[in-house]
């Protein structure tokens, strides 16, 4: 089952930090994602603004917060940080937090990880970041508590970095599991963890690039008993305001295995139409 097709990415909240007024934009920039077609919203997960985004003195709410005001404000589209890097939080705490957010969203969660980049923001604020080679494995066992905790009435993982015992969820997903999308397209290990944990991916690049980022996915799936057609694949993509353009980029990447994609920004109620009518098209 696909997870999602159409996705919006709330990567920036402006430059403006005028508080509830701030909140009420991003509401109101929710509100009309759903209507024009968008069906997943993702927020960043980060202590401060990136330098793409603004720099760190751009608002930047926290992930989860905002996404439990979200789905208060929202009724049918799933909801998720893009994605929470393994760094910042326990898993049996971040699985705790998605699988809150997915009951008060009626099953509407979905747990996003990565395995973490802004080594600045980490510096900022006093979080570990550990080599490469460690966040990876960091992220491979934050996975499979998460899987465990959102599966088993009660999980018991012993890892070196992270362990739970005996460990409740409660209450439970309303669906009985939340799916897991893994972020990043790192073809010796992020796709390796995207095929033995996630049910969506989500990658950057051209219709080439992605092809290429596929067929590395397969071949991970092959080697670890996995069926490639359970993953839900998207590509991240930025907007344009060349709508043929636009929609040939989308085709392009659908003709190469790409199932949905996550388009960034906080659209002008006009492009938000246009985007939407695109991805409805080429991701009905």
């Amino acid at each position: 089952m696909t997870v999602f097709k159409r996705g919006l990415h709330l990567g920036s909240y402006g430059s403006v930090d005028d508080g509830t007024p701030l909140f009420e934009r991003v509401c109101a920039s929710v509100a009309l994602a759903e209507q024009v077609g968008f069906d997943a919203i993702s927020v960043p997960d980060h202590m401060h603004q990136n330098a793409t985004g603004g720099g760190p003195t751009s608002p930047m709410f926290e992930a989860y917060t905002l996404l439990g005001a979200l789905a208060m404000r929202t009724s049918t589209v799933k909801l998720y940080a893009l994605v929470s890097p393994v760094t910042l939080r326990n898993p049996a705490h971040l699985a705790k937090a998605v699988t809150t957010l997915d009951v008060i969203s009626s099953g509407r969660a979905i747990l996003g990880m990565g395995a973490a980049w802004d080594a600045d923001e980490h510096a900022a604020y006093g979080f570990d970041f550990p080599s490469t080679g460690e966040r990876m494995d960091r992220l491979d066992e934050a996975l499979n508590i998460s899987r465990a905790l959102m599966r088993d009435e009660r999980a018991t993982v012993e890892g070196e970095y992270y362990s739970v015992t005996q460990a409740y969820n409660v209450p439970r997903p309303v669906r009985g599991s939340i799916p897991i999308l893994v972020g990043g397209g790192g073809e010796k290990r992020t796709l390796e963890i995207v095929a033995k944990y996630a049910d969506a991916c989500n990658v950057f690049g051209d219709a080439q690039t992605v092809a290429h980022k596929f067929i590395v996915l397969k071949e991970h799936c092959e080697r670890v008993g996995r069926d490639y057609s359970e993953i839900t694949r998207t590509v991240f993509v930025s907007p344009t305001h060349d709508m043929v353009k636009f929609t040939a980029q989308l085709e392009a990447l659908a003709e190469v295995g790409t199932q949905g994609v996550v388009v960034l920004g906080m659209l002008e109620p006009e492009a938000m139409q246009e985007i939407g009518e695109a991805l409805l098209k080429v991701f009905p």
